[in-house]
């Protein structure tokens, strides 16, 4: 047994790929990701930075999207891959250091027919995963496949982190049509492909032949027929209020003749309705019979990506601001989860410096505050001598302010 669990680790490593990987560490980035020039769209610059607080001041340099309200296109192709039989892990990392109002931080997958250099948002797309925020009312995470040329988006609601620190996104398809979706190393949602997206007809369909019989009774309850409304029940809901009197200077010529004001009758019972028994012809809540729907056919393929070819940024953002990084694609979860362990103390690191930081500038207000308090101050005395070395009968400013010409 022993033998064969370690052939069985043996195995997993040789077949374990790394098919795809950028951490941005150097510039190297400009020679192999390519920016969009679709006609008619004023892309965004991304810049090659850390962001304003962080961990590492090198080590965590990914692509910073630079500019408000613009559109942002940019992509990497690398040697095509298909995972049939085979897990496929997409991962990446996101920092919304901007505190986001409105924008993207998703990738998108392609296969090698991508024109890299008209990307834009209609093209044709494999995979599109991660976080979207706008407003308070949209803070998700994407997950959508193209299946037979339409996009298909989850049935779930995951949501996203919309803080301003680095959190790893992580999507696992399996071979069995089976996913998982992970923030930060802890699993948030998962379920079958077949289920949680409308990539296949239902299985079964209401019976259109069936229809619910003529006799069939589905209240549960009816009316007493041998209930009957008593003879006193009704009343006027209002009357004329016995306490009133005529007001004293009241002139019915004048005023007309004086009707008295009119109060909720106490007496009043409303509208009479027989009381409720139980049904004796009741038969249930007639549910429509289903049949298998003729245009069902199972894919044991849905996970399948025959060409996994290219991995792209492409987001609209009011706001800019976010960092991506930490891009892999690979059939190794175990080693993407090696990855996106540094994630507590990145952001440990990131919440010190940005609380440093903070400090700093509260520092900065308070002195500048006292500064320009002990300025005035200063001007205050300034004018007190000014008043006190005046010569008798010498008009001071002073005197000015206080005292209106005559």
């Amino acid at each position: 047994m022993r033998t064969l669990a370690v052939l069985f680790v043996a195995f997993l490593a040789v077949n374990a790929k790394v098919y795809f990987e950028e951490g941005f560490k150097d510039d190297s980035w400009q020679k192999t990701w390519v920016q969009s020039e679709h006609k008619g769209v004023e892309y965004g610059k991304f810049v090659h930075t850390a962001g304003k607080f962080y961990n590492d001041a090198e080590a965590d340099k990914g692509l910073q999207t630079s500019q408000d309200a613009r559109f942002y296109a940019l992509s990497n192709k690398f040697t095509p891959f298909s995972n049939k039989d085979d897990t496929l892990v997409i991962q990446f990392s996101v920092k919304h250091e901007q505190n986001i109002d409105c924008g993207g931080g998703y990738l998108k997958v392609f296969d090698c027919s991508v024109d890299q250099k008209d990307l834009h948002g209609e093209t044709p797309y494999l995979v599109m995963f991660g976080p979207d925020i706008c407003g308070p009312g949209t803070k998700k995470v994407h997950v959508i496949f193209s299946y037979k040329g339409k996009n298909h988006l989850i049935n779930k609601d995951i949501r996203c982190k919309d803080d301003v620190f680095t959190h790893f996104y992580t999507l696992v398809v399996r071979a069995d049509n089976t996913y998982e979706v992970l923030i930060d190393n802890e699993k948030v949602e998962s379920g079958s492909l077949e289920d949680d997206w409308d990539f296949l007809p239902p299985k079964k369909i209401k019976d259109p032949e069936a229809k619910k019989p003529e006799d069939w009774d589905d209240r549960a309850t009816i009316a007493d027929p041998d209930d009957t409304k008593p003879e006193d029940w009704d009343k006027p809901e209002h009357i004329p209020d016995p306490d009133a009197t005529k007001p004293d200077d009241w002139d019915d010529e004048m005023d007309g003749e004086w009707e008295p004001p009119m109060i909720d009758n106490p007496e009043y019972k409303g509208e009479w309705k027989p009381k409720q028994i139980d049904n004796p012809a009741y038969k249930g809540v007639w549910v429509h019979p289903e049949i298998d729907n003729p245009e069902y056919e199972e894919d044991k393929s849905l996970y399948l990506r025959e060409e996994v070819c290219a991995v792209g940024i492409d987001v609209w953002q009011v706001k800019s601001g976010t960092i991506f990084d930490n891009f892999m694609i690979t059939n190794d979860l175990e080693e993407a989860k090696k990855v996106a362990a540094s994630v507590k103390e990145t952001q440990e690191g990131e919440k010190k410096v940005k609380d440093a930081q903070e400090a700093e500038e509260r520092k900065k207000a308070e002195e500048e505050a006292a500064a320009e308090e002990a300025a005035k101050d200063d001007e205050d005395e300034d004018d007190e001598d000014d008043a006190d070395n005046a010569l008798p009968g010498e008009a001071t400013e002073l005197d000015d302010e206080g005292h209106d010409e005559l």
